[in-house]
């Protein structure tokens, strides 16, 4: 079972991240070309939105049922974990920062419906997802990615 959702999380994520550069590039592009926030526009963030919160789905779960997190392991010392650099990662800095990024992702959606302007729609995207794309690919464990 492991294998598998561990499969499953790090082919989504090639699509979440595809998504959110599709998303920020989108923005880019109707900020510089002044045009108007369309339906279009409005289903890039929201599938954006919809394939970020299944990969943290998929996250949780996984980081319940790895072998590599430790924080449940009650004969683990804790401090261990902290000294391990990959320990670390997988039970500490990926998580904790993949959800941030769906915070913002989230945030962002949220705050661009409530704007009737285009040019702020474009722009709350951009920083937004922009901040996310960068936590995203700064944090994803490449060594340990298939």
């Amino acid at each position: 079972m492991y294998t598998v959702i561990q499969y499953l999380h790090s082919l989504w994520a090639y699509l979440v991240i595809i998504m959110i550069f599709i998303a920020v590039t989108n923005a880019i592009f109707g900020l510089l070309g002044k045009r108007p926030f369309e339906f279009r526009d409005f289903r890039i963030s929201l599938f954006t939105l919809i394939v970020a919160h299944l990969q943290i789905l998929i996250g949780l779960i996984l980081f319940f049922v790895s072998p590599m997190v430790q924080w449940f392991n009650s004969g683990q010392d804790k401090s261990l974990i902290m000294k391990d650099s990959t320990l670390r990662l997988v039970n500490l800095e990926h998580p904790l920062t993949m959800i941030i990024a769906i915070i913002l992702i989230t945030i962002g959606f949220s705050k661009q419906k409530k704007k009737v302007e285009p040019k702020a729609k474009f722009k709350i995207i951009l920083i937004f997802y922009g901040i996310a794309l960068l936590l995203v690919l700064g944090r994803i464990p490449w060594s340990l990615w298939f």
